[in-house]
C-alpha cells in the first residue's frame, strides 16, 4: 500500500504524455547546485541553502498544461530504510508569451525569508486518494521521485506551500513545498482536515510545520 500511489503515479503520468502528443519540447534545465546550494541567476536571483539532512535528488523541467514553463527540484531527508521522512521541493515557474495568464494566490498568510514575501499556506493530504490530475505538476513530481526510488514513510502526508511572486504582472513566480510524513504525530490526513475542535489541532500542527519548513533552509538575494 505503501508503494501503490507512486506506481499508480508513473503509470497516469505516461498515459498523460502518451495522449498530449502536441505538447510543447521541455525548456532547459538553467538552475544549478552545489553542495547543499540551489542557485538560480534569475526570476528570481536567489540562493537557497538546505539542512545537510537534506540529500539532493534531482531536477526536471516541462511545460505545464501546455501555458507554463517549469522547473522543479528536489532536496529528500529519508530514514535508514531509504524512505523519505520529509522532502522540499523547489520550483520555478513562468507562463509562456503567447497567452496573458497571470497567477492569483489569496492566502491570508504572508511570510517573509531572505527578504522574499511568500503566501503561505498548508494542508494534509492522503496519497490513497483522489490526486487530480494526471499530467499536474504534483504527478510529475511524485513520479520523478518514485523513479528515482523514493517512496513516503506513509500514505499520510503534510505540505507547507510557499509562493513568491517574481514579477508585477505576477506571471512569474518561485514555489517551495516543505513536505512532511505524518506517521508518529497521532493524526491522519482525515484528522486534520475536520471541522470543529480539529481546526484548533490542526493550527498548531500547521505552524510547526511552517517553522520546520522555513528552519531547513536559509533563502537569500543573490
Amino acid at each position: 500500500m505503501k508503494n501503490l500511489f507512486f506506481a499508480i503515479a508513473i503509470v497516469m503520468l505516461s498515459f498523460a504524455a502518451f495522449a498530449q502528443t502536441d505538447s510543447k519540447p521541455a525548456p532547459p534545465t538553467t538552475r544549478t547546485v552545489s553542495g547543499q546550494v540551489l542557485t538560480s541567476k534569475d526570476m528570481p536571483a536567489v540562493r537557497i541553502e538546505f539542512d545537510k539532512a537534506f540529500k539532493y535528488a534531482g531536477a526536471q523541467s516541462f511545460v505545464l498544461y501546455n501555458v507554463a514553463n517549469a522547473e522543479q527540484h528536489f532536496f529528500v531527508e529519508t530514514d535508514k530504510d531509504g524512505r523519505m521522512k520529509r522532502f522540499y521541493w523547489i520550483q520555478f515557474e513562468g507562463y509562456l508569451p503567447d497567452n496573458k495568464h497571470s497567477y492569483n494566490y489569496k492566502s491570508p498568510k504572508i511570510v517573509n525569508s531572505g527578504g522574499f514575501d511568500f503566501f503561505a499556506d498548508a494542508y494534509a493530504r492522503s496519497l490513497t486518494g483522489d490526486m487530480g490530475r494526471p499530467d499536474s505538476d504534483g504527478a510529475r513530481a511524485r513520479a520523478f521521485l518514485s523513479a528515482k526510488g523514493f517512496r513516503m514513510g506513509s500514505t499520510e502526508v503534510m505540505y507547507q506551500r510557499l509562493v513568491h511572486l517574481i514579477d508585477e504582472a505576477k506571471r512569474n513566480e518561485l514555489m517551495i513545498i516543505y513536505a512532511e510524513d505524518l506517521t508518529g504525530t497521532g493524526f491522519t490526513a482525515a484528522d486534520l482536515n475536520e471541522g470543529g475542535s480539529a481546526r484548533a489541532r490542526w493550527a498548531e500542527v500547521s505552524q510547526g510545520l511552517l517553522d520546520r519548513a522555513l528552519k531547513g533552509m536559509k533563502i537569500t538575494k543573490q
